[in-house]
Formats: structure tokens, C-alpha cells, sequence
């Protein structure tokens, strides 16, 4: 129960140092501020947006509620990853960190050929959770919106996400330190004016919800067994594409691995 226990302790560490923005040089590594802030690159946006409307289109209103648990659940695993991560990251002579599951696969479990395994099927699956369900989702809203064809959407991103991951950590975490904050506060102001300008149909949607995460209209225990089980798949599957807790920490190790003080204390 750390995310309880140290609720308060986690929300200075990472929401609260987006406003404490620090001026310290970290060598060639993320400042505790760009890491938090290219780690919820990583996680706020298409991946809540496309996630959960995929699971309601699939599971019904009840995923929702499964992506709530496995949200409450998953802050326990990401910070197991992250930790670990940390405990055993290398730093090579540049003073860089190098961190993630495949290093404590290797050096915590003893396990190389797992850890070689993880990178290739990780690496294959950046493909999917990441990059093309991301550039999908940007390049339908860009045609929706101006007309812009998929193909061009698409080169106009490698050509940005290249010129950005050319230029190593320090560009990622500079440029992310500068967009992030806006596109956090632009993202919760848009949910908020939709929950606001549909207010009077919150209660009904809560309670569709709760219903349909337990209990459905269908006759027959078999029928019900399976409206849940797809109800729970698609949330836990959906709720780890929107956060990758479960998944090893790979997207998200290195920049948590650039500010070993917050975990330590937290441990």
C-alpha cells in the first residue's frame, strides 16, 4: 500500500516538482524535474485517450472500472520497476545512468538470455503500444481536423521525433520540461470543460459503470461470467497501454533512473 502510505510523498516528488523547476546541473543526465516530465510524456495523452474509448467500445462501461484497478494496483508495480531499475542501473564514464528491466533481469534475477529476450520482445512491441497506435490516433484526429493526409502526418512526426531523439536524453528531457506542463494543463482542462458541459449526465455514467463492472442485463451465468471476463481483459489491458505498469518499467526506466534520492527515500 505505498501509494497510500506515501501518497502525499509521491505527489511532491512528481506533480510537485513541475513547479520547483530546478537549476542544477545533472551532467548528461535528466534533472528530477525533466524526468518526471518526459515520463508523463510517455503516459498522458493518446494512450488515455484511444485506451479508454477502446475499452468501452470492446468491454462496455465496466472497463472503465477495471482500468481503475488496475490503475490503483499498477502504482505498486511501477514503483517496484522503477526501483529496481535504480538499484541495479549502471553509470557508464560519462557519468550517464543505464537502467531498466533488462539490467535487473540480468544482474538481480542472474538471468542474461531473459534479459536479451525481454529487450527484442520489447523492442517489437514499441512498435505497437507506442509508436503506431500513437502516430494512428494523430494522424486520424490531423485528417478529421485540416484534410491532412496519413502519409504526410506521418513524415512530419518522424521528421520532429527525429530531430528530437538524435539529440540524446538531454534534448528529450529539454524539450519534454517545456511541452509537458502545458499539455498536462491544456489536457485536464479539456476533461474537465467535457465533465462539466455534460454535468448532469455524470451520475448516470458513473452508475453505468459500477453496474456493468459486476452485474449485467443478460440472462444466463454464462453469458454474465463472460460479459465480465471481457469487461476485466479489456480493462487491464487497456490500463496498461495508457501506463505500461506490469510491462517491465522499459519505457519509463531511464528517466526514472536519473533521480535515485525520491525512490530511496520512498523505500
Amino acid at each position: 500500500w505505498v501509494q497510500v502510505r506515501r501518497f502525499g510523498y509521491i505527489m511532491r516528488s512528481t506533480v510537485g516538482s513541475l513547479f520547483r523547476k530546478s537549476d542544477q546541473d545533472h551532467g548528461s543526465n535528466l534533472s528530477p524535474f525533466q524526468a518526471v516530465t518526459t515520463a508523463l510524456a510517455g503516459t498522458v495523452g493518446t494512450g488515455n485517450i484511444a485506451g479508454v474509448t477502446g475499452a468501452i467500445f470492446v468491454g462496455g462501461p465496466g472497463a472503465v472500472f477495471w482500468m481503475w484497478v488496475s490503475a490503483f494496483f499498477g502504482m505498486c508495480t511501477k514503483y517496484a520497476e522503477i526501483a529496481l531499475s535504480i538499484q541495479y542501473r549502471e553509470t557508464d564514464h560519462g557519468g550517464a545512468h543505464r537502467g531498466g528491466p533488462m539490467y535487473y533481469i540480468e544482474k538481480g534475477l542472474g538471468m542474461k538470455w531473459l534479459a536479451v529476450l525481454f529487450s527484442l520482445v520489447a523492442g517489437f512491441a514499441c512498435f505497437g503500444i507506442g509508436n503506431i497506435s500513437q502516430s494512428s490516433e494523430i494522424a486520424g484526429a490531423m485528417e478529421g481536423l485540416f484534410g491532412m493526409s496519413g502519409l504526410t502526418t506521418g513524415v512530419l512526426l518522424a521528421v520532429v521525433v527525429g530531430i528530437v531523439v538524435l539529440g540524446g536524453v538531454q534534448r528529450i528531457g529539454r524539450v519534454t520540461s517545456y511541452m509537458v506542463p502545458f499539455m498536462a494543463i491544456f489536457y485536464i482542462g479539456a476533461g474537465l470543460a467535457v465533465i462539466l458541459l455534460r454535468i448532469d449526465q455524470v451520475p448516470a455514467a458513473l452508475a453505468s459503470i459500477f453496474t456493468s463492472a459486476f452485474s449485467f442485463e443478460a440472462v444466463g451465468g454464462g453469458v454474465f461470467g463472460y460479459a465480465i471476463m471481457v469487461a476485466m481483459r479489456q480493462g487491464f489491458a487497456r490500463g496498461v497501454f495508457s501506463n505500461e505498469a506490469g510491462l517491465g518499467s522499459a519505457p519509463m526506466a531511464h528517466a526514472a533512473s536519473e533521480t535515485q534520492e525520491p525512490v530511496e527515500q520512498g523505500m
